[in-house]
């Protein structure tokens, strides 16, 4: 006797349909489970054994065997074990067999108890399965909230087998899980840190608000405590919301991973990513055995905070420079290819050498004659060029920090500038889907970089005494669209030319360009 059921699994970031073939026989007792299955998977037949008993139902006395099809994909994790047990208690006729199954996707960890447990990845294997034609969708009920984001199919939160079969059998309906309305929206949005928090450094923030209405890299440089972490952990607070698609797809990659907070159903807020120096470059941009996603695409559509920027390994920060340009990884293992998203705003911070004092104006430097340039030479050229602003912070003096004057722009304010840019930038690239300048290639910048002749000659003198690459003219060109977009202006002058320059003289400061 042959029941089929739908489940899902996952493969990087994206869900696909399994169907689990159950095939009872009356023969000696036995439990066979084929179908390239991992070791989560395999230990699902004494789960479900014992799921079974416990729920108030005699684990049928048959010979079993249960094929997860496509029999050559691998399947991994505990998800498959509702699906497992529904297709044998319905080989079994526990659940009616005339109840049509084709329409539903079911999905969800077993306890011993029967009660069914939350799973990672559910806002993926729910958009397979709304995409593969579905139409009721079966998760745990801690997952429902987040499965119910999903539009078009309708979601159903389970407590516990019993409760279940129950509702396919029709003695007790379960109630479809509502959409929250309010998960997703910028009433939502409470980042707990504002930009007014920053005394003085009014440079960087200018430098910050550009960066943040163009989604541009920036490396912060300066001693130690003049509010580089401080600028880079507000940086989020001044970006334009999350889109529904940019939250669908950076709730999917948290949800993979099992880091999206409990009882959210959509990220409201852009992510904050700021991993220790000591991670490996598979952390940071995924990898392993099993492709996982790293720190590159947790941080998808937020913000990487790389602090001490030099004490991260040449090859970390180096694997950092393809995702910079093509805004996704990509993983090939022998079992497949594997591709993640992150379109990440890149922000760096260092001190100028390694005492900290480098330029200083009271505190002396205690570092040798060439350990400055040595310090420095750790972040690669090819990985500085990609860096589209890099500005210095001084040290504040205390009457700065001690001043009674009036508070600083809130992130608000600012984020109003920043959005305005952005629909600016938007209205000008909307033929070529160009969502900011920092996405601008060489084509782009030709087509949307109109320059007048006076900005046209001091970015000429600046690519020479600078000895700039083809990658930092380009960059210039970049920050500069943005700074007049952020001025409301179609065309490029040469005073934005001139920002955009004084915004990355540190390459002839400490680089000797």
């Amino acid at each position: 006797m042959l029941s089929e059921i739908y489940s899902a699994g996952l493969y990087g970031i994206d869900g696909f349909i399994v169907t689990v073939e159950a095939d009872g026989q009356p023969r000696m007792a036995n439990f066979e489970l084929v179908g390239l299955p991992d070791m989560a998977v395999k230990e699902a037949k004494e789960r479900v054994r014992t799921a079974c008993e416990n729920s108030g139902y005699r684990f049928p006395a048959m010979a079993y065997m249960v094929n997860l099809a496509p029999a050559d994909r691998k399947k991994e994790g505990s998800q498959f074990d509702v699906a497992i047990l529904t297709g044998i208690l319905r080989c079994a006729g526990v659940i009616n067999r005339e109840i049509d199954m084709k329409s539903k996707c079911i999905v969800g960890e077993l306890s011993l108890s029967g009660a069914w447990r939350t799973v990672r990845g559910v806002l993926s294997m729910c958009v397979a399965a709304r995409d593969a034609g579905f139409t009721e969708f079966y998760v745990p009920v801690q997952n429902a909230r987040e499965a119910a984001a999903v539009h078009g199919i309708t979601v159903y939160g389970v407590h516990s087998m019993r409760e279940f079969i129950d509702h396919l059998n029709g003695t007790k309906p379960l109630q479809p899980t509502q959409p929250d309305e309010g998960a997703f929206g910028e009433a939502g949005v409470d980042y707990g840190i504002d930009f007014s928090d920053v005394k003085g450094q009014a440079l960087a923030k200018r430098a910050m608000e550009i960066a943040a209405a163009g989604g541009h890299n920036i490396l912060l440089i300066g001693p130690p405590g003049t509010g580089k972490s401080m600028l880079a952990k507000r940086l989020a607070t001044i970006l334009p919301p999350l889109t529904f698609e940019e939250a669908i797809e950076t709730t999917k990659v948290h949800s993979v991973t099992g880091t999206l907070p409990d009882g959210t159903s959509l990220l409201s807020t852009r992510p904050f990513r700021a991993p220790h120096h000591t991670m490996s470059a598979v952390a940071l941009v995924g990898g392993g055995a099993n492709p996982r996603p790293g720190e590159v695409s947790l941080a998808n559509h937020g913000v990487l905070f790389l602090d001490e920027f030099p004490e991260f390994p040449k090859q970390v920060t180096d694997a950092l420079r393809q995702p910079l340009e093509d805004r996704r990884v990509t993983i090939s293992r022998a079992s497949g290819r594997v591709t993640f998203p992150c379109a990440f705003m890149l922000v760096g911070a260092m001190n100028p050498c390694r005492c900290g004092y480098f330029g200083h104006p009271t505190r002396p430097c205690t570092c040798k004659t060439g350990d400055v340039q040595r310090y420095i030479s750790r972040i690669s050229g090819p990985m500085l060029d990609r860096m589209d602003i890099q500005i210095e912070l001084p040290s504040l003096s205390y009457d700065e920090l001690a001043a009674n004057t009036a508070p600083a722009e809130t992130s608000a304010t600012v984020r109003e500038r920043v959005i305005k840019a952005r629909e600016f930038a938007k209205n000008r690239m909307h033929d070529d889907k160009i969502l900011c300048n920092a996405q601008l290639d060489a084509a782009g910048i030709r087509k949307y970089c109109k320059i007048d002749e006076s900005a046209s000659q001091l970015l000429r003198m600046a690519y020479e005494s600078m000895g700039l690459s083809a990658r930092g003219y380009d960059r210039v060109m970049r920050v500069a669209r943005t700074i007049a977009d952020l001025d409301g202006s179609e065309v490029i002058k040469d005073m934005h030319v001139a920002e955009a320059i004084q915004l990355r003289s540190l390459d002839k400061k400490y680089w000797g360009a």
